[in-house]
């Protein structure tokens, strides 16, 4: 058995993202590869379980091709848009980083339940393979905790809270990803999502989502440039790992992580350091061609 790794709110390995949103949890349980909690560009991917063979490949496809570019894939471990997606950033390709290690995609999978017992019991194979990968389970819920239908739903605030935007495929209305969604766009994180047929019930959801003002897309390019972000590839971001100076560094962590541009104040929350600080590092980071300065904020 893995070891289960207990990561408390104030440590300094606790995910950045996650401390920002409303209900952040007090402590987080994590079999596998911790670092890919702070260090990587996250995008959750979610749908639902009832899945369609289009469904389940879009979801298989965004999250291959997002793995390819260096992001690391959340999603919830259920059947259907969950499962498609993990597999997909499993098949993903990618140069090892000094953080993560290894060279397939990565994928984090959060569950309503305690880590003892990998639910649903289907997925038991796929949990062992996103360990394997160098990927992460994780939960807010101790051994011994049961799967209850309201933890499902306190679960999906986790999904969207480590990311910087999720990706909803196949959303009907009663879905849990809706939630997803929700907890995404209270949480100030984009919403994405993949239309389908008028007519098809698994996109009433979906279709409701866009009403509402969700950012509709057609492909990863759409995700990456509504982002603002620019993903780079591993050999790229090597050297932003290697920085002597480790105020310098804090910085460019924080803007890794968090996924999108940051202003210095952003920047100054996540890095922990004095806004005059950043803004004088930040300064000499654009002067060195590190960082860039956008009408968004600073980005790599």
């Amino acid at each position: 058995m893995v070891e289960i790794k207990t990561i408390f709110c104030g440590d300094e390995n606790f995910p950045a993202l996650l401390k920002e949103i409303p209900d952040t949890p007090e402590k987080i349980f994590v079999l596998g590869n911790e670092a890919i909690l702070n260090n990587d560009l996250k995008i959750a991917i979610v749908g639902t379980r009832k899945a369609s063979a289009v469904g389940r490949s879009l979801a298989r496809k965004f999250a291959k091709e997002l793995a390819e570019l260096g992001a690391v894939v959340v999603s919830g471990l259920a059947m259907g848009i969950d499962s498609a997606a993990h597999e997909g950033a499993l098949e993903a390709k990618c140069p090892p980083t000094s953080q993560a290690g290894g060279r397939q995609g990565k994928t984090i999978a959060v569950l309503a339940n305690g880590l003892d017992k990998i639910y649903p019991a289907q997925n038991e194979n796929l949990a062992k393979k996103i360990l394997e990968f160098n990927g992460a389970i994780i939960s807010e819920y101790p051994e011994d905790t049961p799967s209850f239908p309201s933890q499902f739903l306190e679960r999906n605030r986790i999904v969207s809270g480590l990311c910087a935007a999720t990706i909803v495929i196949e959303a009907p209305d009663r879905s849990g990803s809706l939630a997803t969604a929700r907890y995404a766009a209270e949480q100030g994180r984009e919403v994405f999502v993949v239309p389908g047929p008028a007519n098809d019930i698994n996109y009433i959801g979906s279709h409701k989502l866009i009403r509402d003002g969700a950012i509709l897309i057609t492909s990863v390019e759409d995700v990456i440039e509504d982002l603002g972000i620019e993903i780079f590839k591993v050999e790229e971001s090597r050297k932003y790992l290697e920085i002597d100076d480790p105020q310098k560094q804090q910085i460019i962590n924080a803007i890794i992580e968090s996924g999108q541009p940051l202003d210095v104040d952003k920047i100054s929350k996540l890095a922990n350091l004095e806004p005059q600080i950043v803004n004088q590092l930040v300064a000499f980071l654009v002067i060195e061609g590190i960082l860039k300065e956008t009408e968004k904020g600073y980005t790599i």
